[in-house]
């Protein structure tokens, strides 16, 4: 899929200037709601929430000597190289796709592609409507697009690329419920069960639109809840965040001050964003009432507050110490915690005991004696 969408690159050769702008400045101009839905959910596509503790997990699995620095660092630095260069192939993929359809597909009308199809002699030019309407782009008419530009092999390499890229997720998807059942709700459940639980949930509202609806609405669903992953982003990234930067926690493997800064900027950035696309959406495609914006006052007064808070235990663990004065700050993250509460048997067999030892230079320490 990669060879194929860089053959398309450099074929449509979309000018350069635009995708290094698109690439550095998160803004669309001339774009409506449905452009600002494929742009967030490429975001929440990316970067799942949930696989940031699927990625957690993998890395506590390794065999590792945690009581050796050097063994611990040596380790960093491999896992970053893996992540990095998982992250680097997915960017360059998300830059191809993305520009090969914003060439040629931004801007135009649903004539100009029914045409190109029907020069093809494409089976699928029924699928565009012979009028001068701007053209509405989802993952459908995206492949179909691709076959009519480039032939029947770009389309069923897309096809088997959605394909896998659905498998993928649900099994991330299915490891990551994993791992937050056992690690946060202290639940250990068999697989055959999450599996179900989570499939009978997820394929409800799939089917009930298959049934009833078309392939249009359907695709449509699927750009929405990338959009969601987006919204749902934050809620991983700042906890996580927090943790990463404790010392408390991470000890000399804390976050640096330029990780702190970059990280900071970009949860920001996905925040404002997010705002931005919840009030966009709803003004394009919603009824003008008193009762809609109501609803969307109040869950843009939650999803801030929310944030707001994670946000407030970031600045303690930075070092802000007068945040503990508000009320669920102090009481939740100030006081003393137990490092071993909620792992797995897996990892609590690498440690035998944790020991909170209080000095006066630090109120809480902890040490880690390896079983022998």
């Amino acid at each position: 899929m990669a060879a194929t969408f860089g053959y398309e690159y450099f074929s449509a050769l979309p000018p350069q200037d635009q995708v290094v702008e698109g690439l550095l400045v998160p803004w669309c101009s001339h774009c409506n709601s449905k452009a600002l839905v494929q742009a967030v959910g490429i975001v929440g596509a990316v970067i799942m929430p949930h696989n940031l503790y699927l990625h957690s997990a993998l890395v506590k699995s390794r065999e590792i000597d945690r009581t050796n620095k050097n063994k611990v660092k040596e380790a960093n630095f491999y896992f970053f190289i893996e992540s990095g260069i998982a992250l680097l192939i997915s960017l360059v993929i998300n830059i191809f796709v993305v520009a090969v359809f914003a060439k040629g597909l931004f801007g135009k009308t649903n004539a100009y592609v029914y045409d190109l199809c029907i020069s093809k002699n494409s089976t699928y030019s029924d699928v565009f409507p012979n009028d001068n309407s701007t053209l509405e782009v989802d993952i459908f008419r995206a492949g179909v697009f691709l076959g009519c530009e480039y032939g029947n092999i770009p389309l069923y390499i897309w096809a088997i690329g959605i394909l896998a890229a659905g498998q993928s997720s649900t099994m991330t998807g299915t490891y990551s419920g994993q791992f937050v059942m056992e690690g946060f709700l202290n639940l250990k459940w068999a697989r055959w069960m999450r599996v179900l639980l989570t499939r009978c949930i997820a394929i409800a509202p799939t089917l009930f639109i298959t049934i009833y609806s078309d392939i249009q609405n359907l695709t449509q669903m699927n750009d929405y809840l990338n959009a969601l992953m987006s919204l749902q982003l934050p809620f991983a990234l700042f906890p996580t965040l927090i943790f990463t930067s404790s010392k408390r926690v991470m000890g000399d493997f804390q976050n640096g001050i330029t990780n702190k800064i970059i990280i900071t900027l970009l949860g920001f950035t996905v925040f404002g964003i997010n705002i931005y696309f919840v009030g966009q959406t709803a003004k394009e495609n919603l009824p003008d009432h008193w009762a809609v914006y109501l609803a969307l006052a109040l869950f843009i007064l939650f999803y801030v507050c929310f944030i707001s808070y994670l946000v407030l235990c970031f600045l303690y663990v930075l070092g802000f110490q007068r945040v503990a004065g508000i009320p669920f700050i102090g009481s939740y993250v100030v006081e003393p915690y137990d490092l071993n509460q909620g792992l797995t048997e897996s990892t609590t067999e690498m440690y035998k005991s944790t020991e909170f030892i209080e000095t006066p230079s630090n109120p809480v320490q902890y040490k880690i004696t390896e079983i022998q």
